[in-house]
């Protein structure tokens, strides 16, 4: 028994990513086994996935660039991710659909959110390219506005740090786990778990609980459906 039966899994590009490589081929079919392990447990799985391995927006060297077309080619590498853990997904034996909030016929279909519902419902593997389909809302919102229209018992993020900190224990040794929290407090307290049109998605459209846990072991994802607490419970 698992205790989220409809779910969209958050996976950041850096998970995808090997040491100079974009793709970690070996990262990538683990990480579809795992996600057939979920399958296989009953659970139905919508993926959003980041474009960290490709692209990071308007940053560094990008900061000069028109924001709109930045984020366009951010939603593109959203689009490569996919396709390419969709690849994944159906080796490992899974009927899988890719649906592009940007039309690209030939490569996804386009988003609609009643057929995606359907393909949910009769087990198939739905990854959302392209995020809002606009500029200027990242990934995170993406995730959220797809798991209100999914109407999804959770939100899992599976990041490369095991939850919600006070701050960032890369540069602060005092930071702490944070185990339970609003999306309320933690807009308020400017968490970097997700951003704020993220954070006000969830929490208007009650999304009933984001997991924030970490894929340093692919494992996790099955730990948290099985009842685990690990990471952090962040709700309305």
């Amino acid at each position: 028994m698992t205790v989220y039966k409809r779910i969209m899994l958050k996976l950041s590009g850096e998970a995808l990513k090997g040491d100079s490589d974009l793709f970690d081929f070996d990262k990538v079919n683990q990480i579809a086994r795992i996600i057939k392990k979920i399958h296989d447990m009953g659970v139905e799985i919508g993926i959003v996935i980041g474009a960290g391995n490709i692209w990071r927006g308007r940053q560094g060297p990008a900061a000069c660039m028109d924001a709109v077309t930045a984020d366009q080619m951010g939603m593109l590498g959203t689009m490569i991710n996919c396709l390419c853990v969709a690849d994944a997904l159906r080796r490992a034996g899974l009927d899988t659909v890719v649906e592009s909030a940007v039309d690209m016929n030939r490569f996804a279909e386009p988003f609609n959110a009643m057929n995606a519902r359907h393909h949910l419902s009769v087990g198939r593997v739905v990854l959302f390219a392209c995020g809002t389909g606009n500029p200027f809302f990242s990934t995170d919102s993406g995730v959220a506005l797809r798991a209100v229209e999914m109407k999804v018992d959770a939100v899992l993020m599976a990041k490369n740090i095991d939850g919600v900190y006070t701050a960032d224990p890369a540069k602060d040794p005092t930071a702490t786990l944070i185990k339970d929290i609003s999306y309320t407090d933690a807009l308020q307290r400017g968490l970097k778990v997700m951003d704020a049109a993220a954070f006000a998605l969830c929490a208007e459209n009650k999304v009933p609980v984001v997991r924030v846990f970490g894929l340093d072991d692919p494992e996790n994802l099955i730990r948290v459906l099985e009842g685990s607490d690990i990471g952090t419970f962040v709700h309305a």
